[in-house]
């Protein structure tokens, strides 16, 4: 992705998150500068991952198959006192997160508001792969049982329960508009515990073709100086 490219989606996700009423932490928009000599004051925030996550996973189309999340809050893996993640994520129309899973977190998927977020479900095999098992979630804590690769429809206000070893890709339903997505999970690690059905990448190469407006999470360690 063009550095240029992400630039202009961080400025539509605030326009977004503006129009829906969510506010974000002032770290949000620091600049570049902002961020740097703050040292160990920061350490949460890099080593827990918080902030800007955007992503076309390798896909070279990002409005085709892309997300963009800002990580809220999050502990360490193996570290028992901050067991709990929060996201705040924007599916654009027809803008499709990848079939996977996860091999620890379990994670609720909450529509905040906007459109219709649509997930394709599947159960995993040993291989990662999907089977044509049924498939038992939960909405709003309502057990439900689904075939392989049926869709779930989730309006605002509704939310599901993934358990690890259930595969699922979603997107936004095409003429709905956007879609406000909350997560609420066990601890997030997106270096481990992320499992694609086709190996997508979770973070993007970027070309930096101009300056960050703002720093995304896998931009931390290259600018970030004590």
């Amino acid at each position: 992705m063009k550095r240029s490219e992400i630039n202009l989606y961080l400025k539509e996700s605030v326009d977004f998150f503006r129009a829906m009423k969510f506010s974000l932490p002032k770290f949000a928009y620091w600049s570049p500068a902002e961020w740097s000599g703050k040292g160990a004051a920061l350490t949460d925030i890099v080593e827990c991952g918080l902030g800007w996550d955007i992503t076309d996973f390798g896909s070279g189309d990002f409005c085709k198959i892309g997300l963009i999340n800002f990580n809220l809050r999050n502990g360490r893996v193996h570290q028992a006192r901050k067991t709990y993640c929060e996201k705040i994520i924007i599916v654009k129309e027809d803008q499709v997160t990848p079939l996977h899973t996860h091999r620890s977190k379990i994670e609720d998927i909450i529509n905040r508001g906007g459109g219709e977020l649509v997930i394709q479900l599947f159960q995993a095999g040993p291989d990662i792969k999907p089977t044509d098992a049924l498939v038992t979630v939960k909405i709003d804590a309502v057990p439900m049982t689904v075939g392989p690769g049926d869709n779930v429809h989730l309006t605002p206000g509704e939310s599901i329960c993934l358990e690890p070893g259930v595969l699922h890709m979603f997107y936004g339903k095409p003429g709905a508009g956007p879609v406000l997505v909350g997560e609420v999970s066990t601890v997030n690690d997106d270096q481990t515990d992320n499992v694609f059905v086709e190996r997508n990448p979770r973070f993007p190469v970027i070309d930096e073709d101009v300056e960050p407006l703002y720093l995304l999470v896998n931009d931390y360690l290259r600018h970030i100086h004590s």
